[in-house]
């Protein structure tokens, strides 16, 4: 409905008070609650999700096509499909993405790449605007 792609399931977390030191590839679904020091990728050719939670730090490069941040990221973010940043999110570091939810208090730290861009231009509308 809406043509909205049915997401994966997360079936892989990284607990809260767990660190992973090295490169991480994933298939469907990822929560990280912990820290992760290295790259993350999802799997190629599959649709795939990755929750930072607000708890969570990754220092390195992530790879996903829907990526959703609450947490810390050191590193640059390559969202394929959609790239959501909650309230607390912080990313130093530049990103790519094809589309960009971007909640009030998220910062970025870095240059922001729309994928596609030369494509079409996108609109931009003031949400504050009321003319």
């Amino acid at each position: 409905m809406f043509n909205k792609r049915k997401q994966p399931p997360i079936k892989s977390l990284v607990a809260y008070g767990s660190e992973i030191a090295g490169n991480f590839t994933f298939r469907d679904g990822l929560r990280i609650d912990g820290a992760v020091v290295g790259d993350i990728h999802a799997h190629e050719g599959q649709s795939s999700i990755l929750v930072i939670s607000e708890s969570a730090s990754v220092t390195g490069a992530i790879h996903a096509d829907h990526i959703i941040i609450s947490g810390h990221v050191n590193g640059p973010v390559h969202a394929a499909l959609m790239l959501e940043l909650q309230p607390k999110a912080r990313i130093e570091g530049d990103v790519y993405y094809r589309a960009l939810e971007m909640h009030q208090g998220a910062t970025i730290s870095g240059q922001m790449h729309p994928i596609g861009a030369d494509e079409v231009k996108p609109t931009l509308k003031l949400a504050a605007n009321n003319k």
